[in-house]
């Protein structure tokens, strides 16, 4: 594997309505051992709403304000990746997209060359959905789906998906105790993407739903996802890291 884009969303990095700095730095490590196996690492992330919650009690359950807290959360949220990012050396960019950037060849151009310079150099680029410009009609809506287009727009062997949400299951674990976590999956039901979104965490925007059309996104153009636990980072640790399977779920194409 060449080049990975890692996702990690507000369940994960959110806690008691801020940001969970723990969780954050252990997911710096992460990528920082990645990286010193010679794979280049795009972050996705989200976490400004809740950063600029921390700093100014809006209700964020108004478009306006989510808006306004997305304005003043990312920069503190890039400001904690720089930290923490620094202390492996490492160096950090914000690049900020909507779905437009991905409608139009040549702004979709314009981002890659820009990825491709940071990553030549060594540079985590960390990408969020522009909430504070985009317009209904031209945003993603969740950060599953961008990290999905950044994969493949972008030339990524993998996109990992780090989620309160551990794997892929046969049925609701939250419904069925005899539910098993899917290893391996080729093909995603038509029922499971048409079902409702079911976020679990109140910055959150997704749900496991949003995840599976993700990975739907990528398996129709030849693509990879690999979904696991962003709290406990184990099983990533032994995918991405050591290439074992141990646990979470690995999205194949046929």
């Amino acid at each position: 594997m060449k080049r990975l884009v890692v996702k990690v969303g507000s369940a994960v990095l959110t806690e008691q309505n801020r940001v969970a700095r723990e969780r954050m730095a252990a997911l710096v490590e992460l990528i920082a051992k990645v990286k010193q196996k010679g794979v280049d690492v795009i972050l996705v992330s989200s976490g400004a709403v809740a950063a600029g919650y921390t700093i100014c009690k809006l209700d964020k359950k108004v478009v306006a304000n989510r808006q306004a807290l997305a304005s003043i959360g990312q920069p503190k949220l890039i400001s904690m990746y720089q930290k923490k990012f620094e202390r492996h050396e490492i160096v950090v960019s914000q690049i900020l997209l909507t779905a437009d950037d991905f409608d139009s060849r040549k702004r979709t151009w314009h981002a890659k060359c820009a990825v491709e310079t940071l990553l030549k150099h060594g540079v985590v680029p960390i990408i969020n959905e522009n909430d504070v410009t985009a317009t209904e009609e031209l945003v993603f809506g969740d950060n599953d789906q961008l990290s999905a287009h950044v994969a493949h727009y972008f030339d990524a062997d993998m996109l990992a998906i780090l989620s309160d949400i551990d794997s892929y299951y046969d049925k609701d674990p939250n419904r069925y105790d005899d539910a098993r976590p899917l290893k391996i999956v080729r093909q995603i039901p038509k029922e499971d993407l048409e079902a409702e979104c079911t976020p679990n965490a109140s910055f959150a925007r997704g749900g496991i739903v949003t995840k599976l059309k993700a990975a739907d996104f990528l398996l129709k153009r030849g693509g990879r996802m690999f979904l696991a636990s962003g709290f406990d980072l184990k099983d990533a640790y032994a995918f991405l890291i050591e290439g074992r399977h141990e646990g979470g779920t690995l999205f194949l194409p046929r």
